[in-house]
C-alpha cells in the first residue's frame, strides 16, 4: 500500500515536471534562440521549431545536470538536509508552468527561471526551510548583469559590423573563431567517466597524457583557427551566404545551450523525490532525457507562436544585428549552464536583442512592448513566489 501511494506521487510529480517542460519548451527555450534568425528571413519559423526541439533535447541530455541540481537542492536550506516533498514539487511545478502557460498564450515571453525560482523557494520557505542567501546572490548578480553585458556587447558587435571602416568579411570569422573557443571548453558529460563533466580541450589532454594546461590552450587555438578559418573562407565566396550560415549556426548553439539550461527548471524539483527505492537505480541521464523530451514537445507544438512575437515584435533585425545579438546570447548560456544558475533565456535574448537594435537607433525597439515585458518578468518572479507559498500551506493544511 506505500509502495503504491509513493508510486502514485511520483507520477503526479512526473507529471508536473512533463508540463513544466512542455511550457518551456514552447517558451522560452523553444522560442529564443532561433528568434533573430527568423527576424532575419534565414529560416522560417516551423523549421525554427523542429531544429530547436532537436538541439534542446541534446543540450537537456549532454549539459542538464548542473542547473538541475541546483534548483533541485540548491535553492533552500533544509536543517536535517531533506529536499522538497511531493506535495512542494507538484505545487512549485504546476504554478511556475500555469504562469509560463499564460505567458505564452497572450504573447509575451515570461521569464521561466524568474517563475520557477520564485515557486522553488515559496513552497520552501513554506516547507520550513531556510533561504539559501549565498545561492541568491550569485543568481540575483547573474540576472542583473545579464541586460548589461547582452545589450552591451551585441550593441557593440552590431555596431562593428555596420561600421563603415570594418570590414565584416574579417570581424564575421574573427567572432567565429571565438565561437570556436568557447566550444572546445564547455563541459559535456559523455567525455567524462560516471556523472562527471570535461570540455573537449580536457579530455584530449587527459587522453594523451600531457600537460593539462598547455594541452587545453593548444586545443582551444585549434578550434579557433578551424572556426574562424571555415567563416573567412565562407565570407570570401559570398559574404551573404556567410552571414546566414553562421546566424543558423549560432541559433543551434543557443538552442543547445538553451536545453542545457532549461531542462533543469522542469526537472529540479523532482530531484529529492528520486531518492527512494523505486528509483534508486535510474540515472541523471535518464532523468534529464525524460526532461528534454517535453522540451522538445514543446518546441514543436507552442514554440512558434513565441518565435513570432520575438522575431517581429521586440527589433526588425538583419543578419548583422542577430549575429551580434546571439553572440552574447550564447556565451551568457554556457556560463549559467557551467556555474548551475537558472538563468531566463528571455531576458538573454530580449536584452541581446534591443542592444543590437539600438545600434542602428532606438526607434526601431518597442519600448511598450518592452516596459510591458520587464513587468511580466518581475512580476512572475512574485506572484510564483507568493501564489507557492500560499498554496502548499493550503495543500499541507488539507492534508
Amino acid at each position: 500500500m506505500v509502495a503504491t501511494s509513493v508510486l502514485v506521487t511520483l507520477v503526479i510529480a512526473s507529471a508536473a515536471s512533463l508540463f513544466m517542460a512542455w511550457t518551456i519548451g514552447a517558451g522560452s527555450s523553444g522560442s529564443t534562440p532561433f528568434a533573430p534568425a527568423v527576424g532575419a528571413n534565414a529560416i522560417s519559423v516551423m523549421r525554427a521549431g523542429f531544429f530547436v526541439g532537436i538541439l534542446g533535447l541534446a543540450g537537456a541530455v549532454l549539459q542538464g545536470a548542473n542547473v538541475t541540481e541546483t534548483v533541485g537542492s540548491g535553492l533552500i536550506i533544509f536543517p536535517e538536509g531533506g529536499g522538497l516533498t511531493a506535495a512542494a514539487a507538484i505545487v512549485a511545478l504546476l504554478t511556475a508552468a500555469a504562469l509560463v502557460a499564460v505567458g505564452i498564450f497572450t504573447g509575451y515571453p515570461i521569464a521561466t527561471a524568474f517563475t520557477v525560482t520564485g515557486a522553488v523557494v515559496g513552497v520552501g520557505l513554506a516547507m520550513g526551510g531556510a533561504p539559501a542567501i549565498d545561492k541568491y546572490v550569485e543568481i540575483l548578480a547573474l540576472w542583473a548583469a545579464t541586460p548589461f553585458f547582452g545589450g552591451g556587447m551585441a550593441f557593440g558587435t552590431a555596431w562593428l559590423l555596420r561600421h563603415e571602416n570594418t570590414a565584416e568579411e574579417r570581424i564575421v570569422p574573427l567572432l567565429g573563431g571565438l565561437v570556436g573557443a568557447i566550444l572546445a571548453n564547455i563541459e559535456f558529460v559523455f567525455l567524462a567517466p560516471g556523472d562527471d563533466q570535461a570540455s573537449v580541450a580536457r579530455a584530449v589532454a587527459r587522453t594523451v597524457a600531457a600537460p593539462e594546461l598547455p594541452t587545453m590552450a593548444a586545443v582551444t587555438l585549434l578550434a579557433v583557427l578551424f572556426g574562424a578559418g571555415l567563416l573567412y573562407r565562407d565570407m570570401y565566396n559570398d559574404p551573404a551566404a556567410g552571414q546566414r550560415h553562421f546566424l543558423l549556426v549560432l541559433g543551434g548553439l543557443v538552442a543547445f545551450s538553451a536545453g542545457g539550461s532549461q531542462v533543469g527548471l522542469a526537472l529540479g524539483p523532482l530531484v529529492p523525490l528520486l531518492d527512494t527505492d523505486l528509483t534508486a537505480g535510474i540515472p541523471i541521464t535518464g532523468v534529464l532525457l525524460f526532461g528534454g523530451i517535453g522540451l522538445l514537445v514543446g518546441s514543436w507544438t507552442g514554440a512558434p507562436r513565441m518565435i513570432k512575437a520575438l522575431a517581429q515584435d521586440y527589433s526588425s533585425l538583419g543578419p548583422r544585428r542577430s549575429i551580434a545579438a546571439l553572440i552574447p546570447s550564447f556565451i551568457i548560456a554556457q556560463a549559467a549552464v557551467f556555474f548551475g544558475i537558472p538563468v531566463s533565456f528571455n531576458e538573454i535574448i530580449v536584452s541581446a536583442i534591443v542592444g543590437s537594435g539600438a545600434a542602428a537607433g532606438g526607434g526601431e525597439v518597442s519600448r511598450e512592448k518592452m516596459g510591458k515585458t520587464v513587468l511580466a518578468w518581475l512580476g512572475s518572479l512574485l506572484l510564483a513566489f507568493a501564489m507557492s507559498y500560499g498554496a502548499f500551506l493550503a495543500v499541507d493544511a488539507l492534508l
